[in-house]
């Protein structure tokens, strides 16, 4: 009867001790959020799992609540108009205007009021703005002009206001993975749209295999490897129009007004995602020399001109 216990037991402990082993299937779900889709990659018992994801969710439905300017009731909606700004906020928006400092407004969060002009915020009504229509707008964009004083966004120009479509879901997706990582979550991936931020490694892998978009829709796509940290694509190739063959995207220079030409994509690697939302952004805008000069050296990022060609300036995690 011993020697039944004893095997009884060790068949116990081997079971529960395979419960924990990370397993190698993972649980993906997939939810709109943000006015993209997000994927949610996590490797864990399901019940585990499931949980985490639930909770991952949960924050892009807070950061909705939080940075919307689709929602008169958002935070950032309220704080545009004047209204004073919760911690967060305020700490969100002063990441955004400090990397409009470092990239000298090539990423500018008070893009919207040129995105409007174009079209690009609700993407209908379409159109390219004459010379005096841009320059009328033109004041109403410039990060130096917006400051936080006493809890409050303060601007130098009327209409001017807080556009996060250049950070915005990379921090939502930054708060997913810490949402996963307080569920005991080792390994997993976030993505949302061009967006993504990873922790630990699948099982049995030395990195993340990820396949980039082709900007020119042939099918073309790049696999590349992630070790860790945020990775984010900018680019024209999915918001945009054309007249008489000329493309116009949505990625707009705040200096001029008018949008990017010479890059077609720049994918970008960070710590967060939000830097590498962001930075992805002002890469497109600075173009590739610019870029060299002035974005931190420990970003990596891997240009696409509209010829086709492509130009890695640091390879990244």
């Amino acid at each position: 009867m011993r020697g039944i216990w004893w095997c009884a037991l060790l068949s116990s402990l081997l079971a529960s001790c395979q419960s924990w082993r990370p397993t190698s299937e993972p649980v993906t779900r997939l939810q709109p959020h943000l006015g993209t889709f997000v994927a949610i990659t996590v490797y864990a018992e399901p019940e585990t799992a499931n949980e985490a994801i639930d909770a991952a969710f949960d924050e892009f439905r807070k950061v909705d609540a939080l940075l919307s300017i689709h929602r008169p009731d958002s935070a950032l909606a309220r704080a545009n108009a004047g209204a004073p700004m919760n911690d967060e906020l305020r700490e969100v928006i002063a990441k955004s205007l400090a990397i409009a400092r470092k990239t000298d407004g090539a990423f500018d969060p008070t893009i919207r009021p040129l995105a409007d002009l174009w079209g690009f915020i609700k993407k209908e009504g379409l159109r390219l703005p004459s010379p005096a229509e841009l320059q009328a707008v033109l004041p109403k964009v410039d990060y130096r002009k917006a400051t936080i004083r006493d809890n409050r966004l303060h601007f130098g120009v009327e209409g001017m206001s807080i556009d996060p479509g250049g950070f915005g879901k990379g921090y939502a997706v930054d708060r997913a993975i810490a949402a996963l990582q307080r569920h005991g979550i080792q390994n997993a991936m976030v993505k949302a749209s061009g967006d993504l931020r990873v922790i630990g490694l699948p099982p049995g892998q030395r990195h993340w295999t990820l396949y980039l978009e082709d900007p020119e829709k042939q099918g073309n796509r790049v696999a590349i490897q992630l070790k860790k940290g945020a990775l984010s694509t900018s680019g024209n190739y999915e918001n945009f129009f054309k007249i008489k063959d000329q493309r116009y995207g949505h990625l707009l220079d705040s200096r001029t007004g008018l949008p990017v030409q010479a890059i077609a994509a720049c994918t970008l690697t960070a710590p967060t995602c939000l830097e590498s939302d962001a930075y992805a952004t002002a890469a497109c805008i600075l173009g590739i020399e610019k870029s060299r000069k002035l974005l931190p050296k420990k970003y990596g990022m891997r240009f696409v001109t509209l010829n086709g060609e492509v130009i890695v300036i640091k390879t990244g995690n």
